[in-house]
């Protein structure tokens, strides 16, 4: 590989700090000058999201301001963007869909002798109205290449003709400085909850709270457990009045928390003792990966996940498989890793391992690279 190949990585995602750890670590192994496109504020479905800076990272960080942002499928970057798409790039990386406006922005940016690889989650062979149908067909016209963020993802495209188009499966990473055991921030979250550190077991959930997360299951299961637990939910949506209603039956053996940025996840999951992740298949979602089941690996906490779309690949043998509707199941596994201190013990290293072996960013972002190489030849 020749030196100073220069790469431009575009994604609403990257608004936030942790996520453009890809970005970096694709400057820091490969000998690639990379320069990441963020928006400057990206309002999203949850809660506004301001530009989160980050100290001493090796990528060049451009903000550009996004309209729309609150419906992802409709945004569309400023003219900053155009700006940036007239220099010399060897690579364009578009981290947005190939069906949304923005997926279309970039590939129509591009210039038409520089490649063009968009990463995409879409595990649901889904049939998209004008125009996102002509802009899907636009981008898989366009580009060199594309990333499937799973197997379930990979298999589904393929189904849907982009398997003309080279492509490779690279999941998302973890960042494994940042997520890690620790101790002190477990203690410090029990402080903050008003928590024993000699109470029962935590049972955690990270993540939407919406019906299709599987959050009524887990309720149900936790209900029917006759062992000592307690519970933490940590993110936000729909169903957070519900989950506070229902907790209230519990008094302080269940904590609902709301409004954490992803910086502050690892705190909260170092206080878990067992993540769930009881994603529960629809006629139109299904899991597309489980960031947090990588994330709770990383922090040294066993993970129970149901079988819903990418799960079952993510976890491998580093953690509990559950079939995704079965309580009565639920129920028993989540009873066993509480009771079962040796059992925890062993799942925390396999997730460890699995988490540094193979979702690490050094390693996504090497697999990245090397697949960029490959279409540059």
């Amino acid at each position: 590989m020749r030196k100073g190949r220069r790469l431009i990585s575009i994604g609403h995602s990257y608004v936030v700090a942790v996520n453009r750890r890809l970005a970096h670590e694709m400057a820091r192994v490969g000998g690639w000058e990379v320069t990441a496109v963020a928006p400057s504020l990206f309002r999203g479905d949850s809660r506004p999201i301001a530009f989160e800076p980050q100290e001493n990272e090796l990528c060049q960080v451009e903000q550009a301001r996004a309209n729309f942002t609150s419906k992802v499928h409709l945004m569309l970057y400023s003219k900053r963007l155009r700006e940036l798409m007239r220099q010399p790039w060897d690579m364009v990386h578009c981290w947005e869909e190939p069906f949304v406006f923005a997926g279309g922005q970039v590939a129509l940016l591009t210039p038409r002798t520089t490649p063009f690889v968009f990463y995409s989650f879409q595990n649901i062979s889904k049939t998209y109205p004008p125009p996102f149908c002509w802009i899907e067909r636009y981008c898989l016209q366009r580009c060199a290449g594309w990333l499937a963020a799973g197997e379930s993802v990979c298999q589904t495209l393929s189904g849907r003709g982009y398997s003309q188009k080279p492509h490779r499966i690279i999941p998302l990473g973890v960042d494994v400085d940042r997520f890690s055991p620790d101790a002190e921030s477990r203690l410090a979250v029990y402080k903050d909850l008003s928590w024993s550190s000699k109470g029962a077991p935590v049972v955690g959930y990270l993540g939407r709270f919406v019906p299709e997360k599987g959050l009524d299951l887990l309720m149900r299961a936790l209900e029917s457990l006759s062992t000592p637990w307690r519970a933490l939910f940590v993110g936000s949506g729909a169903m957070e009045g519900s989950l506070r209603t229902w907790s209230k039956r519990y008094g302080d053996r269940v904590r609902v928390v709301t409004g954490v940025s992803h910086g502050e996840v690892p705190r909260y999951l170092n206080a878990m003792d067992v993540l769930c992740a009881p994603s529960q298949t629809t006629a139109r979602w299904r899991e597309q990966f489980g960031r947090m089941i990588i994330e709770a690996f990383a922090c040294g906490v066993p993970v129970i996940g149901s079988d819903s779309g990418e799960i079952p690949r993510v976890v491998g043998n580093a953690g509990v498989l559950v079939a995704e509707s079965d309580v009565s199941l639920w129920t028993g596994k989540i009873g066993e890793l509480v009771e079962n201190l040796a059992l925890r013990s062993e799942l925390s290293s396999a997730g460890l391992e699995r988490a540094r072996s193979l979702y690490a960013w050094s390693h996504i972002a090497r697999r990245h690279l090397d697949f960029f190489e490959e279409l540059l030849g």
